[in-house]
């Protein structure tokens, strides 16, 4: 299983409209062939700090969710949102298989 996490630091203004746009791109990215997870974490300390977890099948899949239509609608709605530039961080998963 291919496995990114998304660390994304957004502007404290922005906070409710970045899980408005995070939550219209998770609902068809779990729709996706070869998904397996795709959640979205806030973390409890810093609103503004987020983690995506991103899984899928195959790295051929992952790489397809980032042409889809959604995914670009996401990237660029948010991208005047983040506090500094978003990384990912590629990961094995190993179970569940």
């Amino acid at each position: 299983m291919h496995v990114t996490l998304v660390h994304v630091h957004v502007k404290s203004g922005d906070v409710e409209a970045f899980i408005a746009a995070s939550r219209a791109n998770h609902e068809a990215s779990v729709r996706e062939n070869g998904n397996r997870r795709f959640d979205l974490l806030q973390s409890p300390e810093d609103p503004a700090h987020f983690i995506l977890y991103e899984a899928y099948a195959t790295a051929e899949d992952a790489a397809a969710h980032k042409e889809t239509a959604h995914y670009k609608v996401w990237r660029d709605t948010v991208a005047n949102m983040m506090a500094e530039p978003r990384r990912g961080q590629m990961m094995r998963g190993l179970c569940p298989e």
